[in-house]
């Protein structure tokens, strides 16, 4: 069409020179004449020609660089078109494998104990075993927005994978590693002279196991007497600068010098009790008092002003002495007991609980009181218990409590267990239970203390998004192993089953843990697994048996597979892709 214009001038030209050479023929022009007409009009006719040839190779040229384009753009869109057809079947084969291995896991579910239950108490396991329950429960306490306090006598550093959950999921635990902490410990500094006579005589009696109650009366009086001469707000060191007058050990100077005591005081407490033959009593048990509270002399004197914590973790240095351990073991659960009798009762019970680590370490009467504040101010109460001893046995499951068998290697504690139990349950374990507990490694190190590194204006952490499953995978040694073993589908089948007879408590695994309460229709026993790591299996849920099974029949009833369980939903597969548009 551009060359329409030229095609016409040539066509003209053509015309005009054949014009020129009929007339020429016909004798009306002179050939000079003609000759050069026909050159000049032939001329212009071959320049246009040439011109019209050249404009022709231009466009074949442009219409070849144009085939081309095309041809390399329908080779990108081939190209584009196998990757998305590649990447389908990839994603489609994945989620095949998916479900294949989503269908051949177990599913789940939550082993829970009614809010109406004030407390837990968990005989026999191991170290570990009580890492895996503590991080477990400890999780779902505060993911769910509640507070939780572990007082831990073990020595074995349980809750440490619990601290680096809490870590992850945005919270800065408070940890005080005792005797090292004891300066910045001002657990009972708000207690009145007499609730605090009470806990140090319950301190004093921690390795005196036959001690009557009238002894700790006597013991309560001679505290209560020195505290009203050193006035309020006594300190630990003060008492005992007291009591060593009292006992007539040492010399009171020192006392007076380094500003424990004064003058006044101390003639005040040389004439307390009256002279003659109980007298000698009375310096005999003030000796006693002195030499198992120096121990804690250092309690609060460098308190340091600590940000609210959702976690508190409050255990023993493996370093220190055993007998040591348990007087500041006893200090903490009497003096929580006392703050637990001030507080008022919770709305949400269960909202702040408790977990004692080792609890058959404290006397019988400082358990009493403890599950007793825990129970009128509606704290849940968890108690660990290495072995079942008489003072265990007396207090298993008493009130209103549920009680968990762990591991018993002892041959006597597993008979008393399997009888509490009831030989006739038939369980079933899960092989991958016995097979992370096979190769988890034992625990290694210990606390790390937070007290000496906490800052007063540091900002808070936002843990609004934390994700719980992320978190035990990343945070954890329970996820971490579960995560590589739980691939292998010979550990996703179901594994054996076992009847409760003491045989079979001693070879329980690490973390299985048997579970019993009572209920309306009679006493109820459970087989669960403590193990975190299962909260991030695909086929876990908070809820348990029975209440999802009423849920999908209220809304299915045909929706429940041949084992009574509701069936998986893994989600559809990746959609069809049209091959032809290259479209989903």
């Amino acid at each position: 069409m551009l060359n329409r214009p030229v095609r016409f001038l040539r066509m003209f030209m053509l015309a005009l020179t054949v014009v020129i050479l009929a007339v020429a023929l016909a004798g009306y022009l002179a050939w000079p004449f003609a000759l050069v007409a026909l050159a000049a009009a032939g001329g212009v006719a071959a320049i246009l020609s040439y011109a019209l040839l050249q404009g022709d190779r231009a466009v074949r040229y442009r219409v070849l660089e144009q085939q081309a384009r095309d041809e390399r753009q329908r080779r990108e869109r081939d190209k584009d078109l196998f990757r998305a057809q590649e990447e389908h079947a990839q994603r489609y084969r994945e989620w095949q494998e998916s479900k294949e291995r989503h269908d051949r896991q177990l599913t789940w579910y939550a082993v829970a104990v009614p809010d109406e239950l004030d407390r837990i108490d968990v005989a026999g396991g191991t170290l570990p075993g009580w890492s895996a329950l503590v991080t477990l429960l400890g999780a779902t306490r505060l993911y769910s927005g509640g507070h939780l306090t572990v007082l831990d006598l073990s020595e074995g550093a349980i809750a440490k994978d619990l601290i680096e959950l809490a870590r992850k999921g945005g919270d800065d635990p408070l940890v005080w590693v005792l005797p090292v902490d004891l300066p910045r410990l001002d657990l009972g500094a708000t207690l009145k002279p007499e609730a605090f006579a009470d806990v140090l005589a319950h301190v004093v009696s921690v390795s005196e196991e036959q001690r009557s109650t009238r002894d700790l009366s006597f013991d309560n009086a001679i505290l209560e007497r020195v505290l009203e001469v050193l006035g309020e707000n006594a300190t630990i060191s003060q008492v005992t600068a007291a009591l060593r007058a009292l006992a007539q050990v040492g010399d009171p100077r020192d006392d007076l010098r380094f500003g424990l005591i004064t003058a006044t005081q101390l003639e005040r407490i040389g004439t307390l009790f009256g002279r003659g033959v109980s007298d000698r009593v009375v310096i005999e048990r003030a000796w006693a008092l002195e030499s198992q509270l120096r121990k804690l002399e250092t309690l609060g004197t460098q308190a340091v002003r600590l940000p609210p914590a959702r976690l508190r973790v409050v255990s023993m240095d493996r370093q220190a002495g055993v007998f040591g351990n348990r007087v500041l073991g006893t200090y903490v659960a009497t003096a929580l007991t006392h703050i637990l009798r001030q507080s008022p009762s919770s709305d949400r019970p269960w909202y702040h609980t408790i977990i004692v680590a080792g609890a058959d370490k404290l006397r019988g009467d400082v358990l009493d009181r403890l599950m007793d504040a825990c129970e009128t101010s509606r704290t849940g109460l968890v108690l660990t218990y290495r072995s079942l001893t008489p003072t265990v046995r007396e207090r298993l499951g008493r009130g209103h409590a549920a009680v968990a068998f762990m591991r018993l290697g002892n041959a006597e504690d597993a008979r008393v267990a399997s009888e509490h139990v009831g030989t006739e349950h038939r369980l079933e374990l899960a092989q991958l239970t016995e097979t992370i507990s096979e190769s988890l490694p034992g625990l290694d190190g210990g606390y790390t203390s937070t007290i000496s590194q906490v800052e007063e204006d540091r900002e808070e952490r936002d843990g609004d998004h934390a994700d719980l499953a992320e978190d035990i995978t990343e945070s954890t040694e329970w996820g971490r192993t579960a995560d590589k073993i739980s691939e292998k589908e010979r550990v996703l089948q179901r594994s054996r089953e076992f009847l409760v007879e003491p045989h079979q408590l001693q070879q329980l695994p690490t973390t299985s843990v048997i579970v019993t309460d009572a209920t309306a229709d009679g006493r109820r026993v459970r087989l669960a697994d403590a193990n975190p790591a299962i909260l991030t299996f695909p086929k876990t849920t908070l809820g348990e048996l029975e209440d999802v099974r009423e849920a999908v029949l209220s809304l299915n009833p045909q929706a429940v597979d041949g084992n009574g369980e509701p069936p998986p939903n893994l989600g559809p597969p990746p959609p069809r892709l049209d091959w032809r548009k290259g479209r989903q």
